[in-house]
């Protein structure tokens, strides 16, 4: 689980990859605390010569979930209130998913996919155990 300060600077390293392609200096403007996680938003500093806030196309905020440590970017078309509503909706049934996954990895036995092993036997070979 991550606290707010690990989000923050999660959200500072995407808006860091961003700095090359935009000629402002871009920050953190406001946090926004929801019951499982935050929405950052971000933006250009004031630019001191016009006493202005530049404004940046395509700087939608992010969504972070502190419990799965997923960062989402949200777009700047849909209302950010209804983009967090349709998350909050599907993590139900995210969470129903990975339950009965990890059940019917349990009713299988313990052995993963990944440490199953299995023989290679060229195809009309005997089936019968070596």
């Amino acid at each position: 689980m991550l606290t707010e300060e690990d989000a923050r600077q999660l959200v500072l390293a995407q808006i860091d990859d961003m700095r090359g392609t935009v000629e402002y200096d871009l920050q953190i403007l406001r946090v926004e605390a929801l019951p499982f996680g935050w929405i950052f938003y971000w933006g250009a500093v004031w630019d001191g010569r016009s006493g202005q806030r530049p404004r940046l196309g395509g700087n939608g905020p992010f969504l972070m979930d502190r419990d799965n440590e997923r960062l989402i970017r949200l777009g700047t078309g849909i209302p950010v209130t209804r983009q967090v509503a349709d998350y909050e909706r599907r993590l139900p049934r995210e969470a129903h998913a990975r339950n009965t996954a990890a059940k019917r990895l349990q009713q299988r036995g313990t052995a993963t996919p990944a440490a199953t092993s299995v023989r290679y036997r060229p195809s009309g070979a005997s089936k019968r155990p070596e």
